[in-house]
């Protein structure tokens, strides 16, 4: 046997322990990831192979399509935003139950379109590239298929309202500056260039409706969801006349001085060519539906005063007809007003949930709207008042599966953290719960906005989660949702955001009381302002969460405001807080789930569109990185061609089968 020298059995030796440690580091660093790929359009990395027998699964409750009513044509059709291939067009239909007529095809989908009321040569409608929200203006002529484009091709342009005489179209555009939403007009007959009415001072400002002569414009002067003004301006010369009386001193409902600030959802004006019609929260908690003389001065109250939201209204031609949604609690409950008779008229066979797009044929004698229900797609629905009839224009198709398997949400309040009036607050939440025995893993989905509301409509996905991986799942609308009166909405404003992360605590407690559900199996997603909570809630309550999905959401606000659109900015502040200012820059630099990647201790998706003008893709990226190097687990998928969401079929298809994925494997015990 041979025997190692001193220098041999040293060299051997060192070698030894250089691998220990190098063993011992590696022990230390983060999680491996799974290579890059890219499949399409989309780019994964650590998301695992494609699961066949997954995707067939799910395939079967994602072939559904829903129907939106977009506009009347003055001949009495209608104009449908639809989808038959890989995004939504827009599709004409003639009479009830009738064909859907393609008329765009683009590979972007196309779900806004207006129609004038006494020309049915043409509509316009808006397009935007791979969702970068810089819709462009263009003109579909039915004679011969033509398209134009009215825009520039690369400014961001939204809210066309056709004139009465249907020869001219006002719009939104950012043209100028790239900030301020100016107000443009083209004649559509004219071929020529649109016209430049009113310069807003770096404020976002929409076109609502023209006056009945055609020589004024009825603008909205948005600050956020608790601030507008409307403006009157007149067409031919520019001049801006403000609406608004002072509001500054007014009293809300329960006694208590507002802050001067007025909601104004939408507002119109009247057929007497004097006053205006408008949703606003004046005086009130709740928005809704009023009638301003400009002359008089008078102010009265139309709808009914209900502690709800009206939240969308429309007025016949002649006046006679007033119709108004009122959402409560989530559902909507449609009233229309006969004038003459002093009647409230409730549509019948209505579908139980979200009804949206009402409007008056050119005749006032016929009301259209979008209607869905847990049960069935969203579908356009036509209400005729002199009969009282309510007939279904379009019949889509909820795909391979039985919808009587569906269930519906159960609607439930839940104890908050806070007191309000000497009570616990509470919470609603829908709850979507398997008919199976449980306990059942819970995922808790989380809206945007934050100003908006979860509200039950098709939810196929939810389905899926409920009837084939056995998942409860529960939407909250925390503390900053809308529809629950403009107090609410204020509740978590500037430094009171965490609050709402408090929300979600909460809920994980109601969840930990309730037999039914799994406090062990728990995970938390949402997207764009839900996924900002979603990583929060994984940072305040790792140890109560198996995992979590964050889609197009905000890891640090700081980051996110400096590099969000320059249009969205200042909007966004109002809600958020101005990073600008050092003690709302620490704060949020307090709060960032990116700055507190350290607490997640749960895996986590991560899913973006690169082209997001709202959450940059650097949110996502920044996040996935961190907690990598933190030593965590990060999925990631994003796509080339989507932006603030994901809104082309297969895009979505491989998106949902990626957090289903995500989900079973996180709803093992």
């Amino acid at each position: 046997m041979r025997t190692q020298s001193p220098s041999r059995v040293f060299l051997f030796g060192t070698l030894c322990t250089l691998l220990l440690f190098a063993s011992l580091a590696h022990a230390q660093q983060p999680t491996p990831v799974t290579l890059r790929r890219e499949n399409g359009n989309l780019i994964l990395e650590g998301v695992p192979e494609r699961d066949p027998a997954m995707s067939e699964r799910l395939a079967r409750y994602l072939n559904s399509r829903q129907a939106t009513f977009l506009d009347w044509m003055a001949d009495g059709s209608l104009l449908v935003a639809t989808r038959f291939g890989e995004a939504d067009q827009v599709h004409r239909v003639t009479q009830p139950l009738g064909t859907r007529e393609q008329l765009t095809f683009y590979p972007e989908p196309i779900t806004e379109a207006r129609a004038p009321t006494v020309n049915s040569d043409g509509f316009v409608f808006l397009r935007d590239r791979g969702g970068d929200e810089n819709s462009q203006l263009l003109y579909y002529r039915m004679s011969d298929r033509s398209v134009r484009l009215l825009t520039d091709g690369k400014s961001k342009n939204g809210s066309p309202v056709w004139s009465r005489d249907g020869k001219r179209v006002a719009f939104y555009s950012n043209a100028r500056d790239g900030v301020s939403y100016d107000i443009y007009v083209v004649d559509i007959g004219a071929n020529t260039e649109p016209r430049l009415v009113v310069a807003s001072p770096k404020q976002t400002w929409y076109p609502l409706d023209w006056s009945p002569d055609d020589s004024k414009l009825l603008i909205q002067h948005y600050v956020s969801i608790n601030e507008s003004h409307l403006l009157i301006a007149d067409v031919a010369t520019g001049t801006v006349t403000p609406l608004d009386g002072d509001a500054g001193q007014s009293r809300n409902r329960r006694g208590r001085r507002s802050n001067g600030k007025v909601g104004i959802t939408a507002a119109r004006f009247a057929p007497d060519g004097r006053g205006v019609y408008v949703i606003s929260d004046e005086k009130s908690e709740f928005s809704q539906l009023r009638y301003i003389d400009p002359v008089t001065g008078e102010r009265r109250l139309v709808s009914p005063e209900v502690q709800w939201d009206v939240e969308a209204f429309d007025v016949s031609v002649d006046g006679r007809y007033i119709a108004w949604v009122i959402n409560e609690d989530g559902r909507s409950r449609l009233t229309v007003l006969d004038n003459q008779m002093k009647l409230e008229l409730a549509p019948p066979g209505v579908p139980e949930g979200p009804i949206s797009e009402v409007k008056f044929d050119r005749t006032g004698k016929r009301l259209a709207f979008s209607a869905v229900s847990a049960h069935s797609p969203r579908d356009v629905y036509v209400y005729d008042l002199e009969k009282n009839t309510l007939e279904r224009w379009t019949h889509s198709e909820a795909g391979p599966v039985d919808t009587k398997s569906f269930v519906v949400p159960e609607l439930v309040h839940y104890p908050t953290w806070d007191r309000v009036g000497g009570r616990l607050r509470t919470l609603s939440a829908y709850v979507y719960l398997p008919k199976t025995p449980g306990p059942h893993p819970v995922l808790i989905h989380i809206h945007g906005g934050p100003e908006s509301q979860f509200r039950p409509g098709y939810e196929a996905f939810f389905q899926f989660l409920v009837n084939e991986l056995g998942y409860a799942v529960v939407a909250p609308n925390v503390r900053g949702s809308s529809g629950y009166g403009k107090s609410f909405l204020e509740l978590d404003n500037g430094m009171l955001r965490e609050d709402a992360v408090k929300d979600i605590g909460a809920l994980l407690v109601w969840i930990g009381l309730t037999p039914a559900l799994d406090r062990e199996r728990v995970v938390v997603m949402g997207g764009s302002y839900g996924g900002y909570m979603a990583l929060a809630s994984l940072v305040a309550y790792s140890d109560s969460l198996r995992g979590g999905v964050d889609v197009v959401g905000i890891s640090n606000f700081n980051t996110f405001l400096s590099n969000t659109s320059a249009y969205r900015q200042d909007l966004r502040r109002q809600e958020y807080g101005d990073e600008r200012d050092p003690k709302m820059r620490a704060y949020f630099n307090r709060i960032s789930p990116f700055n507190n990647a350290k607490a997640i201790r749960r895996p986590l998706l991560v899913v973006q569109g690169l082209n997001d003008p709202r959450v940059p893709a650097s949110e996502s990226e920044q996040m996935v990185a961190r907690v990598r190097a933190n030593g965590g687990e990060a999925w990631y998928l994003a796509a080339k061609d989507e932006g603030h969401g994901f809104r082309k079929k297969s895009n979505r298809d491989f998106y949902l089968e990626t957090v289903a994925m995500f989900l079973e494997r996180l709803a093992k015990k």
